[in-house]
């Protein structure tokens, strides 16, 4: 069993990895794709406890010496950026009082009528005939909203398109700096400059970029994929609630991402030394945003698009449907911690 195998399986196929995952215990030993042993932990209990443990960090210096970053998917370490994935304790506590008052259920229910114009005119511009969705509007539409939310400029939107893209496959010296730089466009009037007024005073123009960042492109790497699941079920299978039953069934994130232990500790009995990797398996315990100090601030602006989304599909494309058999769609991963998506979203809306 590999669990950072690249995946292709039906829509409505069993992820069968985290039922083995589960049957071989609370705490699984597998081969990191960077090298050397990664410990999973597939109990739900066991899980809040690890994402809540503060001698379990996020700080990408902590890795194993050994590991190349590119091939673990590591982010720039705390000592360069600072940010919400990749420091712990007393710093993330300030930085996360500084994000969350931007993305507060309130806050976002108050942008309900301008995300949903948004989907609507979005898809209102796809052509006639069948479109495949998931070749622009899934990327297109997250990063349309955090933009207009942001105050950043709706002309940087094909650039933003290009660097997400770059990033997801691996270029993170090019892909980083080019966000960095259109998050530094933002205006005065949106979420960027609030959070700026927001962070600890003397700040670096750097670090605030690199903060714009992190909400741009975690903005759109899991939503974009959950839009797709959103979209089908929504057409496909329209008797449940097809945000939930997406996000319940397709977590857009397998695992956590990487922590590391701070000194030798166990887990339910396990003996871990310093520098271990541990990954929590989110998709088999259902913890679509995570647990602990570093839930996704995020959450409620993910599903504030996804349900928009799904109202403006059945209010004003009611016509809207797959081209293909719900149970004929295709997902597919490349490996890694990364998550799965649709190959192909073939829909005709009008």
């Amino acid at each position: 069993m590999n669990p950072f195998a690249a995946v292709t399986r039906g829509l409505t196929e069993p992820n069968r990895l985290s039922d083995r995952l589960r049957e071989a215990g609370p705490v699984v030993v597998a081969d990191a794709p960077a090298g050397g042993p990664v410990w999973i932990v597939t109990d739900e209990e066991l899980a809040k406890q690890v994402l809540s443990d503060p001698r379990i960090v996020k700080d990408p210096a902590m890795a194993p010496a050994d590991w190349d970053p590119l091939v673990a998917g590591l982010e720039p370490p705390a000592s360069a950026f600072p940010s919400l994935t990749t420091v712990d304790g007393p710093r993330h506590t300030e930085l996360r009082r500084a994000h969350t008052p931007l993305l507060t259920g309130k806050r976002i229910r108050e942008q309900t009528g301008r995300i949903e114009q948004i989907a609507r005119d979005m898809l209102a511009a796809q052509p006639n005939g069948v479109v495949d969705l998931m070749v622009h509007f899934t990327i297109r539409y997250p990063l349309t909203v955090l933009l207009d939310l942001l105050g950043i400029p709706l002309d940087k939107l094909d650039a933003t398109v290009v660097a997400c893209r770059r990033l997801v496959e691996g270029d993170q010296s090019g892909a980083i700096p080019a966000l960095m730089e259109i998050a530094g466009t933002a205006g005065d009037d949106g979420l960027a400059a609030e959070l700026r007024g927001r962070l600890p005073e003397g700040t670096p123009e750097q670090e605030v970029r690199y903060h714009l960042f992190g909400l741009i492109f975690a903005g759109q790497v899991t939503t974009d994929a959950a839009l797709g699941f959103v979209i089908a079920h929504a057409l496909g299978a329209p008797d449940g609630d097809p945000v939930e039953d997406a996000l319940r069934r397709y977590t857009p994130a397998p695992f956590s991402l990487w922590r590391f232990t701070s000194e030798p500790l166990e887990i339910n009995g396990v003996s871990l030394p310093a520098r271990a990797p541990v990954l929590v398996d989110l998709v088999g315990l259902g913890l679509t945003f995570g647990s602990g100090p570093h839930f996704c601030i995020g959450a409620q602006l993910a599903q504030a698009e996804m349900r928009a989304l799904v109202t403006v599909l059945r209010r004003d494309f009611p016509e809207a449907r797959l081209a293909v058999p719900f149970d004929e769609l295709v997902q597919i991963g490349v490996g890694g911690i990364g998550g799965t998506r649709l190959r192909e979203l073939p829909v005709s809306l009008r």
